[in-house]
């Protein structure tokens, strides 16, 4: 029987819609998986991590591939300075229409963060981590950054602290950073070598001292190692975060990815290069491109097994609110948290923690109930589906503005990383110009499961060899892929047995 929620209905301002928090979806007990969400592919579980560890990530959707399909972050933007230049980024303040890091509508001051935070986990009972990460460089605002977490501290226990960093500070603020119950941190480090690093940063500001070109490179290399291993002495939880620069770092990641992982990092995110002229950065205007999905997915395939790695990052503003992939943040714009009355609820934010845990215990167990039946040898396919979260496939094949990318094989099924894409519905009406992009987007894939789809698109993507899927809509994600994987080798079987025939 499906767990219910308790309602929860927030006051605000006059005229505002109650939330409620519902169940997602409902599943149906026909409908199993092979493995654990834990297991396949992300190695991540109760099972297969220590437990103190398990317990920092089970909750945090950036650091756990399982917990983004439940669990929300929120990014408070108190830290404007950086101390580097980098050739991809470009800061923007008072901008709502572009999606990557630097970018924010606003800049706020520590109580207002603290403030906001208060009003998003009142209204966001999924919100579970509050992020400092710019739009400048936390830790190039040490006093806004602290002062942030100690007033969150003292309204919301309940949420986990994380900031982000290029590490050139990092050194010296590890005790700080310690002192605060800050247990996760992100350091952007896209290479182990200055050469390289001198065609990525055109400059850093050191010691009141501003170092250029390899020499810059050299003393950034050297701070970002020292902090990360003061990091990992200390017990704290590290992802690097590396940003893929065609014919830049492309290869150089590799060694990265062993520095890294010889010095504790926890985990590693390799993200696209978004290299657009619209953007001003330096990349953009010289015409430096970004990496394809499949340049990108190749890449971490590489290096899966190595160590664990982040393939479900959205590469979030710094003012970023809500699901990995949604952004809620001009609902709680400063001007509209002024009129506002924040009700924290402690025990609503308890009982959807609560509602997650047995929706892990039932997914799992139906996955548990079903096994791959057919000798699948090294057959693979990739599976696209369209989800809103959860972990259920339960949103419209055009409602989706990206999809999730997983690989069915005789090992289970594994997370591979997502693909944006436009909408195909618009207003109610199908936007036909967008489908050669989804349909190049998704053309290694096998099929696209998704909660329902209409005849056109369905159509398409039969034509291009892609077999749209609506048989599990509101189920499980891993376990329906397994069914449909099963189902596809014994059609494949099925066709080659009718050919020898």
């Amino acid at each position: 029987m499906e767990p219910t929620m308790p309602e929860n209905r927030l006051e605000a301002e006059p005229g505002a819609r109650p939330m409620r928090v519902i169940p997602i979806a409902a599943s149906s007990p026909a409908t199993s998986g092979g493995c654990s969400s834990g297991s396949c592919g992300s190695q991540e579980g109760a099972g297969t991590l220590p437990e103190h560890i398990w317990a920092k990530i089970k909750d945090h959707p950036c650091y756990s591939t399982e917990a983004h399909h439940h669990y929300a972050r929120m990014h408070v933007a108190v830290a404007p300075a950086c101390n580097i230049q980098c050739h991809y980024c470009n800061r923007k303040y008072d901008c709502s229409n572009e999606s990557r890091p630097g970018v924010v509508s606003e800049k706020l001051t520590p109580d207002q963060a603290a403030k906001k935070v208060l009003a998003v986990a009142a209204e966001i009972p999924q919100l579970s981590v509050v992020g400092i990460a710019g739009p400048g460089d936390a830790l190039a605002n040490p006093a806004k950054t602290f002062r942030t977490f100690e007033l969150i501290q003292a309204t919301a226990p309940d949420i986990k602290l994380c900031l982000s960093t290029n590490g050139l500070a990092l050194p010296d603020y590890v005790e700080t950073i310690k002192r605060f119950n800050v247990d996760h941190v992100t350091i952007t480090i896209n290479m182990v070598d200055p050469e390289v690093g001198a065609k990525i940063y055109p400059w850093i500001f050191y010691n009141h001292k501003r170092y250029h070109g390899v020499e810059a490179a050299r003393i950034l290399h050297e701070r970002q190692m020292l902090g990360l291993e003061m990091l990992v002495k200390a017990d704290i939880l590290v992802k690097v975060n590396s940003v893929l620069i065609p014919g830049i770092n492309d290869e150089h990641l590799k060694e990265v990815n062993r520095v890294v992982k010889s010095k504790g990092a926890f985990l590693h995110n390799i993200m696209p290069l978004i290299s657009d002229p619209a953007h001003g950065t330096y990349y953009g205007l010289n015409g430096q491109r970004g990496p394809t999905p499949q340049e990108l997915q190749a890449l971490q395939d590489s290096l899966e097994g190595d160590m664990r790695l982040m393939r479900h990052c959205r590469q979030c503003r710094a003012d970023a609110v809500g699901m990995l992939g949604e952004d809620r943040s001009q609902e709680f714009t400063t001007d509209k948290l002024e009129t506002r009355t924040v009700q924290y609820d402690p025990a609503a934010r308890e009982a959807y923690r609560a509602y997650v845990e047995k929706e892990r215990a039932d997914q799992q167990a139906a996955e548990a109930r079903q096994q791959l039946q057919a000798v699948v040898g090294d057959a693979r396919a990739l599976v696209a589906v369209a989800t809103k979260g959860g972990g259920r496939i339960n949103q419209h094949f055009g409602h989706a503005s990206e999809f999730q990318i997983y690989e069915a094989s005789a090992a289970g099924v594994r997370f591979i990383g997502h693909r944006k894409v436009d909408h195909y519905c618009a207003g109610g009406y199908e936007e036909e110009e967008a489908m050669p992009s989804i349909l190049d987007s998704l053309k290694d894939c096998a099929a696209v499961l998704v909660a329902k789809i209409g005849h056109c698109p369905m159509k398409e993507l039969e034509e291009a060899g892609i077999e749209p899927v609506q048989d599990f809509a509101h189920e499980y994600i891993e376990a329906s892929i397994l069914a449909w994987f099963q189902r596809h080798l014994a059609a494949k079987a099925g066709d080659k047995g009718r050919q020898a025939a």
